[in-house]
């Protein structure tokens, strides 16, 4: 059972000293907390009063017998007093039925000795008994606090801090964060999660310190769990009524901070193992060393029935700062490895701040070294993902290298998938896939001088003509091609008339000879073209 810590107008009235006290107004506002007593003689109380004091006076100064004289027990009020003991007697023989009225208007508990009580007895009493309680609070806080800090070390922590929360309060309790998964005690409270998360977008930096939140399951006070600087998520408790007293809120602080611990300590222990695999993959990719060991631990790599296929995601996204950087990785990290999962996958990725490289693992099946299926559904996921401030597809391009089985040789799949990359920034084909690019893995691995060649050889008249007479030949022949010799196609996709397409083809045959449309010549112009696309892009770039 919960120790009764806070007390309360109805407390103080059990006290012996109160024996013989009465409660003449504000009755209704006896549940009211006392934090200190006060004795006062005098109307010139502004800076005496905090809040919560039990007033004691002999009525010297404050007129509480006058009709017309409010404004000091309004101002009283004001300053949320918890009530007022007046003794008789000595300078009032009674209360205004005004004052009376205004007490019960305000719930403002006024109470009255008929004999004489000498004030230091009373003081006596409820400060030794305030500050016994204020000991005995302490000494429970220390030792859920210790409680809370040991459960904090075990697996799965936050759980238990839950459980043991709800074990001493009698209380529902939820541990709720935007981004990783929600604890919750007793089991059965697991629906009022999303409830309490429709209230998130309306959390703005005014009302994040504590907010009441009404459900039909009953008010729930959320209170911000905190590390570094930032909300990690809010601890919820489900309460009687419409307030929550300091000491619960003392044990929802001390719970807060170790649930924030155990989130730190694992966001260090998944970022260091997120650098590790990190300097992994990027070693692979460059061709360097790495440490096989550390390797098994996040590919299956040794398995004969594992292949793998390198997903390369370009970004054209502004750089975070500095300050945001570590935890944006972390979030792209879990974001894709998660997405890999799901599909079947077992990922390995790095994440830059230009790029994302994922090695994806994959079990093949009746000895098929390509899972294209999969990996078309998984690009087409992330091509409609958006996550704000880390991810948007929409400014992203995609390369996907062809499937390897041997993780040493993941340096030429990053060539690979560098290559799509390059074909789709300048426009000459939107292949994902390295295997679906066609002639272009044959023109990508040329040496630039034997590229020019092969385009100089091919098409320099072409090229030539249209410089010296500002043409469009060269244009007209990729078209002409293209269209599979269909002069009308041709015509149509160039917009001029037919007559001008005869007089162009003309032109063409008299610079490459009547033969251009062989089908080895034709071969040989097509790649020129596709070549000097290449070049030309490279030397722009």
């Amino acid at each position: 059972m919960i120790a009764k810590f806070e007390l309360t107008m109805n407390d103080i009235l059990q006290r012996d000293i109160f024996k013989n006290a009465k409660v003449i107004a504000g009755s209704q506002g006896l549940t009211k907390p006392v934090k200190w007593t006060h004795i006062l003689e005098t109307n010139k109380f502004d800076s005496l009063i905090n809040g919560d004091e039990l007033i004691l006076t002999t009525g010297a100064g404050l007129k509480l017998d006058s009709s017309t004289e409010l404004n000091h027990m309004n101002n009283l009020i004001k300053r949320n007093v918890a009530g007022i003991c007046v003794e008789i007697g000595t300078h009032v023989n009674h209360i205004s039925n005004e004052v009376i009225q205004l007490a019960d208007d305000h719930q403002f508990p006024i109470i009255i000795f008929d004999q004489f009580v000498k004030f230091v007895d009373i003081t006596q009493d409820l400060h030794s008994l305030i500050i016994n309680r204020h000991h005995q609070m302490l000494h429970q806080l220390n030792e859920l606090s210790t409680k809370f800090n040991e459960l904090s070390l075990l697996p799965n922590g936050i759980l238990k801090i839950l459980q043991e929360m709800y074990i001493y309060l009698k209380k529902d309790a939820l541990y709720i964060t935007e981004e990783a998964r929600s604890y919750y005690y007793p089991p059965e409270t697991k629906h009022i999660e999303q409830k309490i998360r429709a209230h998130f977008p309306y959390l703005n930096e005014y009302n994040k310190k504590q907010r009441l939140i009404p459900l039909d399951e009953g008010n729930f006070v959320l209170v911000p769990v905190k590390g570094l600087g930032q909300i990690l998520g809010y601890l919820c408790l489900k309460i009687q009524d419409n307030s929550l007293d300091n000491f619960l809120f003392s044990v929802m602080d001390r719970a807060a901070l170790a649930i924030a611990q155990i989130v730190l300590r694992n966001k260090t222990i998944e970022e260091r193992k997120q650098n590790i695999e990190n300097n992994i993959v990027r070693n692979l990719l460059h061709g360097k060393d790495y440490d096989s060991d550390e390797l098994q631990t996040f590919l299956p790599f040794s398995a004969s029935n594992f292949r793998y296929r390198l997903f390369l995601i370009q970004m054209d996204q502004a750089n975070s700062e500095e300050d945001d950087w570590n935890e944006l990785k972390l979030q792209r990290s879990a974001m894709f490895r998660s997405l890999f999962k799901q599909h079947g996958f077992y990922p390995a990725v790095s994440v830059g701040k230009n790029d994302i490289a994922i090695v994806a693992s994959f079990k093949i099946k009746d000895n098929a070294d390509q899972d294209i299926d999969r990996f078309s559904s998984i690009l087409d996921m992330i091509k409609n993902t958006y996550a704000k401030n880390i991810f948007d597809s929409s400014k992203c391009i995609f390369g996907i290298s062809k499937v390897n089985k041997d993780i040493s040789a993941l340096a030429t799949s990053y060539q690979e998938a560098k290559k799509v990359l390059f074909l789709q920034r300048i426009n000459i084909t939107s292949a994902v896939f390295y295997e679906n690019i066609g002639v272009y893995r044959l023109l990508l691995d040329q040496q630039n001088e034997h590229l020019k060649s092969y385009i100089y050889d091919c098409l320099e008249p072409i090229i030539k003509y249209d410089k010296d007479t500002n043409s469009e030949l060269f244009r007209t022949l990729e078209v002409y091609l293209n269209s599979c010799g269909s002069k009308k196609e041709a015509a149509d996709q160039l917009f001029i008339v037919r007559q001008t397409l005869y007089h162009r083809l003309k032109k063409i045959e008299e610079l490459l000879g009547s033969d251009f449309m062989e089908p080895n010549n034709r071969l040989a112009l097509e790649l020129a073209i596709k070549a000097y696309y290449m070049s030309r892009a490279n030397r722009n770039g």
